[in-house]
C-alpha cells in the first residue's frame, strides 16, 4: 500500500499543529461557531444531533493492520468505543469532545492517516472496488490511479471552493462494485478494441435531493491524461457551477441543465487549452505510484486444497459462509473474504474497538497484514489462503463478523440517521434492525437471494436508497417518521434510479410492507432471477396491488 513520502508527512503534521491553534482559539472564545465550523469540516469535524462526529479518511478503502489497531485505539480513547464504516469507505467517530480532536488527528498522523477534505465543498475521499487488485474480472489494479488523483486534489488550491462536496470513485472491473455510475466522475479502465487500456469518463451522477446516473463524457481517455481530464472538468465546473443555491449545486445539475454534448464540449475545450500544462502522469510516474501497489509475495499454491473441501462437505454452516462470503482470487490457492459489519441486530456498518483489535490480529495472520472497506459498510480480507479458510470462519464466528449474508436481504445499508445526524428526519437504524430480525433465518434469506436493501433518514440519501433494489427513505409527517419505498435501483454496471412506489409507511407498518413486497417477488420471479429482474420484468403493478389494492 502506498507510504507516506516526507511532503505527506510535513502536510499532515503542518494541518494538525494549524488546527490545533484553531481548536485552542475556539475553546477561549476567540473564534466564533460561524468562524469556526469551515475550519472544522476542513479537518473532517461536524456538529451533529447530540455531539460532534469525525470523520476520517480511508483512501480507496485500503487499511493496514496497524491503522486499525491505531482506529480501535482511538475508539476506546476518545469515543465510545466504537466506529461506524460509511458507505464512502471511510470511519466515522460519533461522540468525540472537541478538545480531544487535534490530538485523534495526531494519532492519526503516527499512522499515515488523516481527515483532511472527509467533509466540505472539496474533494471527498478517492473511492475504488474493494476488490482492486485482485479482483478475477479486473483488467488491472485501479488502486495506483486512485492514489495519483487523491494526491493531485488534496489540497489543491483552484478545487478547495468547489460550489458544492465532489465524488469521484474508479474500478477496473467487469462487475461495479465502486458504484461509479452515481458519482459525480466515475472512471472505469478498460481495454478498448485497439488493445490499450484507458478510462471510460463518466460523469453527473449522485443520489440526494435530485439523483442521477452518470453519462459518458469520454468514451476512451488515455491513462496520461487522467489528471489533466479531471482538471477539466473541475474547471468547468468551478465555473460554471451554481453558487446560489446549494441544492443546484452538483454537478449533476449543470450536466443535467447544460445536457452532456453542451458539457462535453466544454470539457474538451479546456483539455484542449491545457495541453501545455505540466500534469501528463507519465511512465516514471506511473511506475513509481504503480511499486507501492506491486502483488505481495504469494505462495505458489494449488488452486484445489483437499482439506478445504473436506470441510465445506461435513460442516453445513462453514459452507454456507463460504458459498456466500468468499469469492474467487486471480492467484491460485487464494481467496478474497467479507467480514460482515451486519450481524442480525445490530447497526450495520458498526465495529468495536475490541472487533477492530481482534480483525487487525486476524489481518497479519490471514491476510498480510492489510484489508479493505467497502461501499456497502463492511470489510475485506483480500489474500486469504483456501487452506485457512476455516480456521478464520471460526475466528470470525466467536468475533461475530461470520454473518452469512453478503448480498443478501440482511445486508443492509443503513446511515445513522436521526439517531446521530441533525438533518435526519427519521430514524433509520432501528429498521435495518427490524428487518434483519424478520428475514434471520438463513434459509429463508438464501431462497430469497441476492437483495439490496438500503435505508436513509433523509433525503440527503446517505443510505444510498436510490439505487436499492428496495430503497426506504425515512420522512416526517406531523412530528412522526414515515417510511417511503422506491424499487429498482441499482449502484452496479446496470445501475438505475428505484422509482417510488406510492404514499409512505409508518414506522409500525414499514416491514410489514417489505415483507409483503418480497412475497410478492418469491409469487413471481422465474428461476434464477433476482429480486430486481423480476422486478424489472414485470413492473411495478403487482407489488403496488399488494401494497395498495385493499385501500
Amino acid at each position: 500500500m502506498y507510504q507516506y513520502d516526507q511532503i505527506d508527512h510535513t502536510l499532515t503534521r503542518e494541518r494538525v499543529a494549524e488546527y490545533r491553534d484553531q481548536v485552542a482559539r475556539r475553546l477561549t472564545g476567540q473564534l466564533t461557531e460561524d468562524q469556526f465550523r469551515p475550519l472544522r469540516l476542513r479537518n473532517g469535524l461536524y456538529m451533529q444531533l447530540h455531539a460532534y462526529m469525525l470523520r476520517v479518511a480511508i483512501p480507496y478503502g485500503l487499511l493496514s493492520s496497524n491503522q486499525l489497531r491505531k482506529l480501535a485505539f482511538i475508539a476506546r480513547t476518545f469515543d465510545k468505543g466504537y466506529g461506524h464504516f460509511t458507505t464512502r469507505q471511510n470511519i466515522q467517530y460519533n461522540w468525540p469532545r472537541l478538545e480531544d480532536t487535534p490530538d485523534i488527528l495526531q494519532h492519526l498522523a503516527d499512522v499515515e492517516m488523516n481527515a483532511i477534505q472527509t467533509s466540505g465543498n472539496c474533494n471527498r475521499n478517492v473511492t475504488a472496488d474493494p476488490y482492486a487488485g485482485v479482483a478475477k474480472d479486473e483488467v488491472e489494479d485501479p488502486r495506483p490511479y486512485a492514489e495519483i488523483v487523491r494526491q493531485f486534489l488534496t489540497l489543491h488550491p483552484e478545487f478547495s471552493w468547489l460550489p458544492r462536496k465532489f465524488k469521484i470513485a474508479l474500478t477496473a472491473a467487469d462487475h461495479d462494485r465502486a458504484a461509479i455510475n452515481v458519482h459525480d466522475i466515475g472512471l472505469r479502465l478498460y481495454r478498448n478494441g485497439a488493445g490499450e487500456v484507458g478510462f471510460r469518463v463518466l460523469v453527473g451522477g449522485g443520489l440526494g435531493r435530485t439523483p442521477f446516473i452518470g453519462k459518458v463524457v469520454r468514451e476512451f481517455l488515455p491513462k496520461d491524461d487522467l489528471l489533466r481530464y479531471i482538471q477539466s472538468i473541475l474547471r468547468v465546473y468551478n465555473m460554471e457551477g451554481r453558487r446560489d443555491n446549494m441544492f443546484k449545486a452538483r454537478i449533476k445539475i449543470l450536466v443535467h441543465e447544460h445536457g452532456i454534448e453542451r458539457f462535453r464540449n466544454d470539457v474538451e475545450a479546456e483539455f484542449a487549452a491545457s495541453e501545455g500544462e505540466p500534469l501528463y502522469v507519465g511512465k516514471q510516474e506511473e511506475a513509481r505510484v504503480r511499486a507501492f501497489f506491486a502483488p505481495p509475495g504469494y505462495e505458489k499454491l494449488p488452486g484445489d486444497e483437499p482439506m478445504l473441501t473436506a470441510k465445506l462437505a461435513s460442516d453445513a454452516a462453514f459452507r454456507g459462509w463460504y458459498e456466500r462470503n468468499v469469492v474467487a482470487h486471480k492467484q491460485p490457492g487464494y481467496t478474497i473474504v467479507t467480514l460482515s459489519l451486519k450481524p442480525i441486530g445490530a447497526p450495520p456498518g458498526d465495529c468495536t474497538a475490541d472487533q477492530m483489535d481482534t480483525i487487525a490480529d486476524l489481518a497479519d495472520r490471514y491476510s498480510l497484514g492489510q484489508l479493505r472497506t467497502t461501499h456497502r459498510q463492511n470489510l475485506v480480507f483480500a489474500d486469504v489462503r483456501k487452506m485457512d479458510l476455516f480456521e478464520l470462519y471460526q475466528a470470525f464466528t466467536k468475533l461475530e463478523v461470520a454473518t452469512p449474508n453478503y448480498n443478501r436481504i440482511t445486508d443492509i445499508i443503513s446511515c445513522p440517521g436521526m439517531d446521530f445526524c441533525s438533518l435526519a428526519t427519521a430514524r433509520s437504524i432501528p429498521v435495518a434492525q427490524r428487518i434483519a430480525e424478520r428475514f434471520a433465518d438463513l434459509k429463508r434469506q438464501n431462497d430469497i437471494g441476492d437483495m439490496h436493501i438500503n435505508i436513509s433518514g433523509c433525503i440527503n440519501a446517505c443510505g444510498h436508497h436510490h439505487v436499492a433494489h428496495l430503497g426506504i427513505l425515512g420522512v416526517e409527517k406531523n412530528g412522526e417518521e414515515f417510511y417511503q419505498v422506491t424499487l429498482g435501483g441499482s449502484s452496479a454496471e446496470d445501475a438505475d434510479i428505484g422509482k417510488i412506489i406510492g404514499p409512505s409507511f409508518s414506522s409500525e407498518e414499514i416491514v410489514d410492507a417489505v415483507e409483503s413486497l418480497v412475497e410478492v417477488y418469491i409469487a413471481q420471479r422465474h428461476s434464477g432471477e433476482r429480486f430486481l429482474d423480476t422486478y424489472r420484468r414485470v413492473g411495478q403493478a403487482p407489488f403496488k396491488d399488494r401494497l395498495y389494492g385493499a385501500h
